[in-house]
């Protein structure tokens, strides 16, 4: 690419500064392409970036809605499972009971999600030959397929992104500022999306065959005390904006065209 080429490009009106500073680096399902720089940059011939951009927006919003019908779900899902529903408290638990190591790859949060690591490349393992087509589920818009590929993308990046997040957390206070927008919050906001994606990609599998219902369920329910212990520990990631993808005011799971 030419320089007079790249400076054309940075010049364009379209692209939002800074929006690749908190997002998920999948730019194959990202709905805002049109608007990064950095996509433009690497991927300079691309067809119509609109109208894939609308398509990838609706896939995340059909997962969304995936997503909240799981948590709502959740509780109710558990009696009837048989698989008791733990509180924070279990985690509090268990960080004041380990070692006060101060190393961020030692703290709870970030030990559950790397243990999440090896969760899921074990479900795998075991059901290496899954007894389901790989087809669309009527009127639900993700299949099966999507939903492995979403669960496999996520797969190490909530870990990554919970270890940035805790580091940055404890540099921060360390440093006694009080940054505002904070980079542990963003680290932390980007892991939650990709903690409720990961959810609503788990709740479509039993869609498909009820007999992994309950191992699916003790994923979700694994994954949803990690987003309730990251929300406590990071209270303002929620409200953290992140450009190109929130709103001014992001108040809920979900919000905003990243998810």
């Amino acid at each position: 690419m030419s320089r007079d080429r790249l400076k054309e490009l940075a010049a364009d009106e379209r692209f939002i500064a800074g929006i690749y500073n908190y997002c998920d680096r999948w730019c194959e399902r990202c709905p805002q392409t049109l608007h990064c720089l950095n996509f433009s940059l690497s991927e300079e011939e691309f067809s119509d970036p609109e109208t894939h951009d609308i398509r990838n927006e609706a896939f995340w919003r059909k997962l969304s809605e995936i997503l909240r019908e799981s948590l709502e779900l959740l509780r109710e899902a558990g009696k009837k499972w048989g698989v008791e529903i733990e509180t924070l408290d279990s985690m509090k638990d268990t960080e004041s009971m380990g070692a006060q190591d101060e190393a961020a790859e030692n703290h709870v949060i970030c030990r559950a999600a790397r243990s999440y690591n090896k969760i899921v490349e074990d479900w795998f393992k075991k059901g290496e030959t899954f007894p389901f087509g790989i087809v669309t589920v009527a009127n639900q818009g993700v299949d099966l397929e999507e939903a492995f590929e979403v669960i496999r993308w996520y797969q190490y990046f909530i870990a990554a992104k919970v270890i940035r997040a805790i580091r940055g957390k404890k540099e921060e206070e360390e440093e006694g500022g009080d940054e505002f927008p904070s980079d542990a919050d963003g680290s932390a906001k980007i892991a939650l999306i990709a903690i409720e994606r990961s959810i609503g990609a788990w709740a479509v599998i039993p869609r498909y065959n009820r007999l992994y219902k309950e191992s699916v369920f003790e994923i979700i329910h694994l994954l949803d005390l990690l987003r309730q212990a990251v929300e406590e520990t990071f209270p303002k990631a929620r409200s953290f904006i992140r450009p190109g993808f929130d709103s001014v005011d992001p108040n809920t799971a979900g919000s905003g065209p990243g998810f």
